[in-house]
Parts: structure tokens; C-alpha cells; sequence
């Protein structure tokens, strides 16, 4: 009887809480590569721009940052479409935009939370939560089919695709049903039905796949890539770049930070894995240089964008 029970426990539970300790190990991992690294070239690392235009090129970085958010924004609202909502959609955009600095604050669930309570009142509960459910892992296919492009390097790298056929409409139901501990925390007070019958009965997905939304997300990565690759020419224009090998790097690293919960927006979980990644290629300092900037840039975009919602939370509270 207790081998049994100690058997049904470890099978229910083991790979669940292996995979959250999994996660922690790689988040501290990460970050603490990251301030050693940090640490070790803090000497040699320089801040100074040499040339007046490159102001410029910071400019057009965080103009691309903020472009790459109003893509994923309207990524958001081309899934409830995708998901079969014919109504008018106001406001979507907008409030995912000033909803978006909420990613920031530890736990990195209050974004999911905020933006289901708005939808539920909209599309139902049900279809605000499948919506939310569903937007991390289509960001996610999109940049690991970005990633699948440095098959020219390592043919491994085309295993990346797999994420992707887990977007086929006949396979959207096991999907989210394996995805409803994400953002645990969050989803606690939430349902999931556990019929495919009565799934199919919620929600109608208009086509086998989701084209448009994969395409607008897989623009949103690309604007966020050519803020990033801006940063990078500042503080590396000495050096020939290979863009190529940087945007594979660059969309590994943000994958990797997209699926670790442990760390806001991605923190330390890029640039650790950015920095490790990129290895001797490029001097660290300058690497370093580029991720501290690139994060004050990308941070900034949202927090502006978010500016308003985030006024409108403390008058609220006086």
C-alpha cells in the first residue's frame, strides 16, 4: 500500500517539481554568470559613445522596442479573432500596452492576471483565459522558429520547429490543457474543462493554423532584434558583426527568458544566456555594455507605454 502511494506520488509529481527546481537553478545560474561576469571586466567596461550619431542609434532602438510591443499587442488580438470571436474588439491594443509593465513585477503573472480580468467581461471568461494561455507559447514558437535557422551552424538547431505543431487546431486542446499550471500562481481561480467536446463547444479556431499571428509575432521579435543589434553596433563598431550568428543567439536567449517565470520580463536569464552564448567572440566588456543598455532601452519602452495605467493605479488609490 505505501509503495502504491509512493509510486502514484512520485509518477503525479516528480518531473513537475524537478522541472520548477530546474527553472529556479537556471534563473540563479544565469544572473550570477552574468554579475561575474559583470564583476570580473568592470574596469574595462565603458559606457562612453565615441561618435555623436550613435544618441541616434540609441533613439531609433528604443522607437523599435516600442514598434516590437505594439506588434505583440496586436498579435494578442489577432488570437481572439483566430479563436473564432466575431464582435467588435475596442480598446484591446491599448490596454495590452499599458498593461504591459505589470511583467516587471516579481512573479511575473500580474500582466496574465490583469489582462484576463479585463477580457472576461469582454469575450467571457473562458476565451479570455484560452487567449492567455496560448499568447506566451505562440511568442514562444515564433522565436524558436527564428532560432531553427541556425540549422546552417548545428543541424540540431531544427528541433526548435517542434513547438510549432503544437499550433495545428487538432492539437490546441491537449495544448492548453498541458499549459494550465503556467503562471500557476495566477491560474489558481481559474477552470479548464476536460472534455475536447466541450472545449470545442467555447471556442470555434477559424483555421488549422495560426498564420497571421505567428507572422506578427515572428515582426514583434525582429523590431525587438534590430533594437538590440543597434545597442550592439554602438559599443562593438571596431568589430565586423556577424548579424546572422547574433540574431540566432539573440532569439535563443530571449526564448530561454520568455519561459523561465522566475525572472521579470526575461531579467538575467537573457543576459546571462546572451553572454554565455556569445562566448570569445566579441570582447565581454562590450557585450556586457550592449545588455545593460539594451535592457534600460527595452524597459523603458514598456514603462512609457505603461505610463498611463500606471498613473491611472495610484490616483486611483488616493
Amino acid at each position: 500500500m505505501i509503495y502504491e502511494m509512493r509510486k502514484y506520488f512520485l509518477e503525479k509529481y516528480s518531473f513537475k517539481i524537478n522541472f520548477n527546481i530546474f527553472k529556479n537553478i537556471f534563473f540563479l545560474f544565469s544572473l550570477s554568470y552574468f554579475i561575474y561576469c559583470l564583476i570580473f571586466n568592470n574596469e574595462e567596461i565603458s559606457f562612453n559613445v565615441v561618435k555623436q550619431i550613435y544618441y541616434l542609434y540609441f533613439c531609433l532602438s528604443l522607437f523599435s522596442c516600442i514598434l516590437s510591443i505594439f506588434f505583440n499587442a496586436l498579435a494578442w488580438k489577432n488570437i481572439i479573432i483566430w479563436f473564432g470571436y466575431k464582435k467588435k474588439l475596442n480598446n484591446l491594443i491599448s490596454f495590452y500596452l499599458l498593461s504591459n509593465s505589470l511583467k516587471y513585477v516579481p512573479g511575473g503573472i500580474w500582466h496574465f492576471i490583469e489582462r484576463f480580468n479585463f477580457l472576461k467581461d469582454i469575450i467571457g471568461s473562458n476565451l479570455a483565459l484560452y487567449v492567455n494561455i496560448i499568447e506566451p507559447y505562440i511568442m514562444l514558437s515564433s522565436s524558436l522558429l527564428l532560432t531553427s535557422m541556425g540549422f546552417i551552424y548545428n543541424p540540431i538547431f531544427l528541433l526548435f520547429l517542434l513547438p510549432i505543431i503544437f499550433l495545428h487546431r487538432n492539437l490546441i486542446y491537449f495544448l492548453i490543457i498541458k499549459l494550465k499550471s503556467f503562471k500557476k500562481v495566477g491560474l489558481k481561480i481559474l477552470n479548464i474543462t476536460n472534455t475536447k467536446r466541450q472545449f470545442e463547444q467555447k471556442i470555434r479556431i477559424r483555421s488549422y493554423f495560426p498564420f497571421k499571428v505567428l507572422s506578427i509575432e515572428i515582426i514583434f521579435i525582429i523590431f525587438k532584434y534590430i533594437g538590440f543589434i543597434l545597442c550592439f553596433y554602438t559599443f562593438n563598431n571596431g568589430n565586423d558583426l556577424d548579424y546572422y550568428f547574433i540574431f540566432i543567439i539573440f532569439c535563443l536567449s530571449w526564448s530561454l527568458g520568455l519561459i523561465i517565470p522566475t525572472a521579470p520580463s526575461g531579467l538575467g536569464v537573457f543576459e546571462g544566456t546572451f553572454l554565455f552564448l556569445i562566448g570569445n567572440n566579441y570582447p565581454q566588456s562590450q557585450v556586457i555594455a550592449t545588455l545593460i543598455i539594451f535592457r534600460l532601452i527595452s524597459s523603458s519602452a514598456d514603462l512609457l507605454l505603461s505610463a498611463p495605467f500606471l498613473l491611472k493605479k495610484v490616483i486611483k488609490r488616493y
